[in-house]
């Protein structure tokens, strides 16, 4: 499978700090975490669309689309589990209607991305074991957090570089 191409809002120092907070305490409580994945690129994220190729069309459609909307509040709401054997944790965000109208109007204007609707969110582990699920969510607790996205970036996984819009 090829590594996909995203677009992704990102939150402000606050936010950041936020997310962060949940991927140590994974981590001090010897769980999968986000940190796990080391690279300076990693950093929390709202994916909003993901593809094996992003054209400049896209990222002119997407700037036109958020770039009025920021700063834009959301809510964590809850955990989501997604997965198998191993497992994806992440936290659900709240969002305003107009973040989800602009976000599926730019979906709605591509091919190739491999999940319908969205799911906003912000993960905090990956590959975590079943068994250990259980302790993921009473180390993370619900916290009523509101996180600011106040930028929209490009990844792009063949250069390993992210790209502020």
């Amino acid at each position: 499978m090829p590594r996909l191409h995203a677009l992704e809002l990102v939150p402000d120092a606050a936010g950041d700090d936020a997310v962060r907070r949940d991927w140590q305490a994974l981590r001090d409580a010897g769980l999968p975490s986000q940190l796990d994945h080391a690279v300076a690129t990693n950093t929390p994220h709202v994916t909003v669309l993901a593809l094996p190729a992003l054209t400049p069309d896209t990222e002119s459609r997407a700037r036109e689309l958020f770039g009025p909307l920021f700063p834009i509040r959301v809510r964590v709401s809850g955990l989501a589990v997604l997965g198998g054997e191993k497992v994806t944790v992440a936290r659900v965000l709240d969002v305003p209607e107009a973040l989800t109208r602009a976000v599926l109007d730019l979906r709605s204007g591509v091919d190739g991305e491999r999940h319908s609707g969205w799911l906003p969110h912000v993960t905090v582990a990956r590959r975590l074991p079943r068994g250990d699920l259980q302790r993921a969510v009473d180390v993370l607790g619900y916290a009523d957090v509101e996180l600011a996205l106040t930028a929209l970036r490009r990844w792009d996984p063949e250069r390993h570089e992210v790209r502020t819009l």
